[in-house]
């Protein structure tokens, strides 16, 4: 599995790297200015509060659920999705799986971020090791050769976008894995662990919830 690296960090690293910043339109800025009025409220209580009718009600994070779940499909972002959550996550555990999911749509929500799936995956896209997943950007071409953790996490990418609770790290944004140390890893704020990886949010976003 190839994950995260910058300039020789290996595996999964969401990492804080600086970026030009994206520019939001007035809207965009009001809509994520009021999703961060909400994050006081719990994930779980929250995703009740939005969800619609047909959304993903219950998640239970385990194999055996997951691979009775129909195959997915879905339109780009599911697609970007999916791809991130194979190249970052294939070999995690289901609730690995969804937490990776979950930092990219707290990312998505954020307004540090670029405000798409595909936007906040392929950040960077481009400038060799200088993008947010590596696997982006580290030279090597992209082939999904598990096509069974491939539709696995396809249906992960299928209930994150569908509403399924974010409950798992607490707003996280960044996560970097157990073999490296990173130095803003010092200053971030550490809300979980799971699996290989270790999930932060930034000081900033901590404030504000």
């Amino acid at each position: 599995m190839r994950s995260l690296l910058i300039v020789g960090l290996a595996l999964g690293l969401a990492l804080p790297v600086a970026m030009p910043a994206v520019a939001d339109t007035p809207m965009d800025q009001v809509v994520k200015q009021e999703r961060r009025g909400l994050f006081g409220l719990s994930s779980f209580r929250l995703s009740r509060l939005l969800r619609p009718e047909g959304k993903v009600e219950d998640v239970t994070y385990t194999r055996e659920w997951l691979d009775g779940l129909p195959v997915a499909k879905g339109d780009e972002q599911w697609a970007c999705m999916a791809e991130a959550l194979y190249f970052e996550a294939r070999g995690e555990s289901v609730k690995g799986q969804f937490a990776v999911a979950e930092v990219i749509l707290n990312r998505v929500d954020s307004p540090r971020f670029p405000n798409t799936v595909c936007g906040v995956i392929k950040q960077g896209t481009g400038r060799k090791y200088q993008c947010q997943f590596t696997y982006t950007c580290d030279g090597i071409a992209e082939v999904i050769r598990e096509e069974g953790a491939y539709e696995r996490v396809g249906k992960v990418a299928k209930l994150a976008l569908s509403g399924a609770p974010r409950e798992l790290t607490e707003g996280a944004t960044y996560y970097h894995t157990k073999a490296v140390s990173p130095n803003w890893s010092r200053k971030f704020p550490r809300t979980a662990t799971i699996g290989v990886h270790h999930f932060y949010v930034h000081p900033t976003e901590l404030s504000q919830k």
